[in-house]
């Protein structure tokens, strides 16, 4: 059956909703299609690994995109398209034509190269589920990965009462992103509260023991438990970019105005490589902020404006009784500068390419990001010292 919208897009996530929002802020009596893969409605991600685990209730989670006046079709796939033709075939059979469409596909998780069907790629509200009942019944957890998502999810179902062990391949937590000792202080600050960690460990095998998983490391340990949780990353989602013809190099390439390479096709969120003019630097940004402030750009320039994508977005996270928010560039090759007012508990850590600050880290330090962001737009050139007390806790 051929369909008829105004708007269409593709995909069921937090940018799908923003732009949404976008839309109706110039038009709002224009039809919308969303296109889901997902079970549900549009959600907020982050609380999956944060405040659902400290007793935030999953009803706040939603965020009522239906009530937008949209045509919300979940469990449905886009396939393929023709984008001179303006069309995109779904799953269902149907074929969309759209005057506008926007790509917000986000990405998949990547996975291990093992049989892995009782592994737990964690991304999604039934991910969260399927962890929460084996949590709720006190299993015991192996978490592979000990970068954002994989830190997260230990602290959390240590704090809920699991046993649980870490197999990551860096030398400590965080270690692509924290300064060495702050990636080593965590490793002793999860061990104190139970995590048994194998720090640059790789997975070499996973096997089944009865009702017991057990990963097998590069040194041969064997680690036993009642469930496994990857968080190794996401690979952008591009096969309807590129079945569409579309510039794909990480992810899909879009312009100031998050047009891609087609004028009537947009792209946003985990899946889009945008210029970023305070970082003089195309990147692809996988983090909340990102995907509500671009979502919403994208809705508008679809229905008539032309906003430039100009926006730096942020980033945090909360471990155990840590917590954080970020803003930038990061990366452990960087001359990095640490400012703490208290060790490892509180400070600010400042993260510098030829002498400008590019990234800032706020660790246990809030209500700073607007700061953080000045600081780095102004692209001084400034000696370590002077940053010192530049950002107070």
């Amino acid at each position: 059956m051929e369909r008829v919208s105004d708007y269409l897009i593709v995909g069921g996530g937090m940018t799908a909703d923003a732009a949404v929002r976008g839309i109706r802020e110039s038009d709002p009596t224009g039809s919308i299609t969303v296109l889901s893969a997902e079970r549900y409605p549009p959600y907020d991600r982050p609380p999956l690994s944060k405040k659902l685990w400290a007793g935030k209730p999953l009803e706040t989670i939603w965020r009522k995109t239906e009530t937008a006046g949209v045509d919300l079709r979940l469990e449905t796939r886009a396939l393929d398209g023709d984008a001179s033709a303006h069309t995109v075939r779904d799953s269902r059979g149907d074929v969309h034509v759209y005057r506008k469409l926007l790509l917000a596909t986000g990405g998949t998780p990547r996975h291990l190269p093992f049989p892995d069907d009782d592994v737990i790629y964690f991304r999604t509200l039934e991910d969260y589920q399927r962890a929460r009942a084996l949590c709720d019944r006190q299993a015991e957890f192996i978490v592979i990965g000990g970068g954002f998502i994989g830190s997260e999810l230990a602290a959390a179902l240590s704090g809920n009462g699991c046993a649980v062990s870490m197999v990551f391949p860096e030398s400590g937590i965080g270690a692509r992103i924290y300064p060495p000792a702050l990636s080593a202080f965590l490793n002793d600050y999860y061990r104190d509260r139970g995590v048994r960690l194998f720090p640059s460990e790789s997975v070499t095998d996973l096997q089944h023991s009865g009702a017991s998983i057990i990963v097998t490391t590069g040194d041969g340990a064997a680690v036993r438990a009642d469930a496994a949780i990857a968080g190794i990353g996401i690979v952008p989602e591009t096969g309807l970019a590129e079945a569409l013809g579309l510039e794909v190099d990480n992810g899909i390439r879009v312009d100031a105005f998050l047009r891609t390479s087609h004028p009537d096709i947009y792209a946003a969120g985990d899946v889009a490589n945008v210029y970023s003019p305070t970082l003089d630097m195309r990147r692809r940004v996988e983090h909340e902020d990102n995907a509500n402030a671009m979502g919403t750009v994208a809705g508008r320039n679809m229905a008539g404006r032309s906003d430039r994508y100009e926006h730096l977005p942020y980033f945090y996270s909360d471990l155990f009784d840590l917590g954080y928010e970020a803003v930038g560039e990061f990366g452990g090759a960087m001359e990095i500068v640490e400012d703490w007012h208290e060790p490892f508990r509180k400070g600010v850590v400042y993260y510098l390419r030829d002498g400008r600050v590019r990234g800032v880290l706020l660790w246990n330090v809030w209500d700073r990001v607007p700061a953080a962001r000045a600081l780095i737009a102004a692209r001084e050139t400034l000696d370590p010292h002077a940053l010192r007390g530049r950002i107070t806790a």
